[in-house]
């Protein structure tokens, strides 16, 4: 089995980096957008493993050079993740990019190509994007970098201007719902409601099979909602106060809150059969829709991006949250 066939829903995207190869057009940088857990990371060590294959149906995914960047173990080929903060947060520092601009000025040492996967670069420091332009304007040779960002316009224009971007879109549900129902053996009715909820990521319903503690974890940010909803404005505040203290934990609360309201607004336009993220709670979201305008949902929904927006450029995050609570619709 190719290791192109682990890829889900991205099939465009496979042909683009496997034509590049077999053309002989193969670009020093890539830098790889979407949603987390929409396929970035496996796209780009599928990609890197075509690219140092040794077999010809490249990538073979069981020659020694595909196994060993399949384990992290190759040679030539360096995975650099952010470091993760005891408050969560997420940071690629200068010092860690001038280790790796070490690393690829040594010679290949199984070939091809000397290859730096560097994931979520949308959390590198000024300093540390800046160092690594230089690298990205004079790459050494064989040498080919891949980046992916999951908010991508939060990377300087010099970087992305740089690199051959590929926009991973999300997963159609019939796809998902099939992957799921054939590699995993998921009865329909399962396989259906977990591809809804996964909004389009591969990754994450497919952790979702393994963990069931990703679902729960889900229902009770879904239920801190809908509490926050019912609540006046002290029991907000409180919220507010509670989840500043619990940063690490926002971007996946914010990404849930945001297929709720856009689930209500579906609804709120009238679209009664069309929720397409929170199938399992459509009564609930039914009845909300009926209760407040879909201008109030809008606003709801476009706070809770706003939202996201400002926590990626630092800003005051208990003040983002008592902003984005306030903002939402009272009883």
């Amino acid at each position: 089995m190719s290791a192109w066939d682990h890829i889900i829903g991205h099939d465009w995207a496979v042909d683009l980096l496997a034509n590049a190869i077999t053309n002989g057009r193969i670009g020093h940088a890539y830098l790889f957008t979407g949603a987390a857990q929409v396929g970035k990371t496996t796209l780009a060590t599928a990609f890197a493993m075509a690219l140092n294959c040794t077999e010809t149906n490249k990538p073979c995914g069981a020659c020694r050079s595909c196994r060993l960047i399949e384990a992290g173990r190759h040679p030539d080929v360096t995975v650099l993740n952010p470091t993760i903060s005891a408050r969560g947060k997420a940071t690629l520092k200068i010092d860690e990019i001038r280790t790796l601009q070490r690393q690829l000025q040594l010679a290949v040492y199984e070939g091809p190509y000397k290859i730096a996967i560097i994931t979520d670069f949308d959390a590198a420091t000024v300093s540390a994007a800046n160092a690594f332009l230089k690298t990205l304007e004079e790459p050494p040779k064989n040498v080919i970098l891949m980046l992916t960002a999951t908010q991508a316009d939060a990377l300087l224009d010099t970087i992305k201007s740089r690199c051959r971007v590929v926009n991973m879109r999300p997963v159609a549900t019939p796809r998902l719902i099939d992957h799921l129902q054939t590699a995993h053996q998921l009865p329909t009715a399962e396989a259906t409601t977990l591809a809804q909820i996964a909004n389009g990521r591969p990754g994450w319903a497919i952790a979702a099979v393994a963990d069931s503690a990703l679902l729960e974890e889900r229902t009770a940010l879904l239920t801190m909602l809908t509490d926050a909803l019912a609540g006046n404005r002290v029991t907000r505040f409180k919220l507010a106060e509670k989840l500043a203290k619990q940063p690490e934990t926002l971007t996946n609360l914010l990404n849930i809150w945001l297929t709720w309201w856009r689930d209500l607004l579906v609804l709120a336009n009238g679209q009664t059969a069309a929720v397409v993220t929170n199938l399992d709670y459509q009564t609930e979201l039914e009845k909300l829709a009926g209760n407040w305008s879909a201008a109030a949902i809008l606003r709801s929904l476009n706070q809770t991006s706003s939202a996201q927006w400002q926590l990626t450029r630092n800003a005051n995050t208990r003040l983002v949250l008592e902003n984005l609570l306030l903002t939402y619709p009272f009883p």
